[in-house]
C-alpha cells in the first residue's frame, strides 16, 4: 500500500479552512488537485470534496448522496456519457465494501447550506454506507454513493451558536476528546481489520472461500472475544479471524468454534492460521465457554 492515510490527518481537525486545493494538498487532507476523489481502486477512496462540479449531488449534513467521477465534458463540465464503474468510483466501492472511513471536505463553490463561506473545509469522516448506478439529470448512468457520518458529534452542532449540545458521559470527556477517542478507534479497527484480510487475501480461515465483487475481493474480521461490555475483548490481530459471511454469522452465534488443536467444533476441517498471525488461544477458549451450547 501506499502511504495513504484513511483517517483525520494531524493538526487538521474537522471544522479547518483551507484557502485552496493547493493547501488541502500540501496539507494531505485531499491530495489531487482537481478529482474530486482521492484513492485507487485497490486501497480504497480516502477524502473527497464537494464543489459543486456534478448535479445530481445531494448534500444533507450527516448524509450525502455522493456522484462519481467521470462522463463529463471537460470544456462544458456538463454530463455527456456513463461514469465506469473503475479507476475512483471503484476506489469508493471498496472503501463501501471494507468499510474504510473518507474524509469529507465542502467548497465554497458546493451550493449547499453546510458550504463553508470561502475557501474549503474539512467536515469530518464519513462511511461509504451504499453504492448504484441510475440515470442522472442528464440521462446518463451515474454512481451515487450513500455517505453517512461517523456516529460522533456533530461538527455543525458544535460550531453553531446557541446549539443544544450534548450531555457529557460519566467519564464526563469533553466533547471534542470524546469524538477523536470514537473516531480513533473506529479508524484504527478499520485498518486493523483490513490489514488481516489481505494477510489471507481475502480467503475465509474456515473454508478457504474467497468471495469475489466487481469491486473486488470480499471478506469480514470477525472478533472472537467480543468488544465492548460484557465481554471486554481487545481490539487486536490476535482477537480477530478472517471469515466468509456464511461462516462469521454461525461463528457468531455458537455454531461453530475452534478446539484448542485448531479443529473446527461444528464442522469438519482446522483453522487455516497464517504463520505471521498470532491468534491468542485464550480468545479461542472464551469463545468456547461462552457461545457453545454444549461446551
Amino acid at each position: 500500500m501506499t502511504d495513504r492515510i484513511f483517517g483525520d490527518i494531524p493538526g487538521h481537525p474537522p471544522g479547518s479552512i483551507f484557502a485552496d486545493r493547493a493547501e488541502l494538498h500540501e496539507t494531505g487532507v485531499h491530495r489531487p488537485l482537481q478529482a474530486g476523489i482521492s484513492g485507487s481502486a485497490t486501497e480504497g477512496a480516502d477524502s473527497i470534496v464537494l464543489s459543486g462540479g456534478y448535479e445530481d449531488d445531494e448534500d444533507h449534513g450527516d448524509l450525502i448522496i455522493y456522484t462519481g467521477s467521470g462522463g463529463r465534458d471537460q470544456q462544458t463540465g456538463t454530463q455527456t456519457h456513463d461514469q465506469p464503474f473503475a479507476g475512483r468510483n471503484r476506489a469508493l466501492a471498496f472503501s463501501c465494501m471494507n468499510g474504510l472511513p473518507v474524509r469529507v471536505i465542502r467548497g465554497s463553490t458546493h451550493d449547499f447550506v453546510h458550504s463553508p463561506p470561502y475557501g474549503y473545509s474539512y467536515d469530518g469522516l464519513y462511511l461509504v454506507e451504499k453504492y448504484w448506478h441510475e440515470p442522472g439529470r442528464s440521462g446518463f448512468r451515474v454512481w451515487r454513493f450513500r455517505l453517512v457520518e461517523i456516529p460522533s458529534i456533530s461538527n455543525r452542532q458544535r460550531e453553531e451558536p446557541g446549539a443544544v449540545s450534548e450531555e457529557q458521559g460519566a467519564y464526563n470527556v469533553p466533547a471534542g476528546r470524546h469524538r477523536e477517542q470514537t473516531t480513533a478507534r473506529i479508524v484504527r479497527n478499520t485498518l486493523l481489520a483490513v490489514s488481516l484480510k489481505r494477510l489471507y487475501k481475502y480467503s475465509c480461515q474456515m473454508c478457504s472461500v474467497r468471495l469475489e465483487c466487481p469491486a473486488g475481493p470480499y471478506a469480514e474480521a470477525a472478533h472472537i472475544r467480543p468488544l465492548g461490555s460484557p465481554h471486554y475483548g481487545p481490539d487486536v490481530i490476535g482477537n480477530m479471524i478472517c471469515l466468509c459471511p456464511n461462516h462469521h454469522v454461525l461463528f457468531d452465534n455458537g455454531a461453530i468454534s475452534v478446539e484448542k488443536n485448531l479443529s473446527l467444533i461444528g464442522a469438519t476441517g482446522d483453522l487455516w492460521v497464517h504463520r505471521k498471525h498470532g491468534i491468542g488461544r485464550e480468545f479461542l477458549r472464551y469463545h468456547r465457554e461462552h457461545y457453545l451450547t454444549d461446551p
